[in-house]
């Protein structure tokens, strides 16, 4: 009998999975030290980011999607 994957609950927290597939994250850097950065850099920062390419393929199989 085939066991089942467990799910990596830790990036379950921190990603979401649209409805398209997509992997979508928070940007990193983005804590503390906030004045040694840009307004543009910081603007920047506040946009959800998409995982790609192999890197994506890795978190949806620890995830339990692919």
């Amino acid at each position: 009998m085939k066991q089942k994957m467990k799910t990596n609950k830790l990036l379950s927290r921190r990603v979401k999975i649209t409805a398209g597939g997509k992997i979508l994250h928070s940007s990193n850097f983005k804590r503390h030290l906030r004045r040694n950065k840009s307004a543009a850099q910081k603007r920047r920062m506040r946009k959800t980011k998409e995982f790609k390419g192999a890197f994506a393929r890795k978190v949806k199989k620890s995830l339990g999607v692919a």
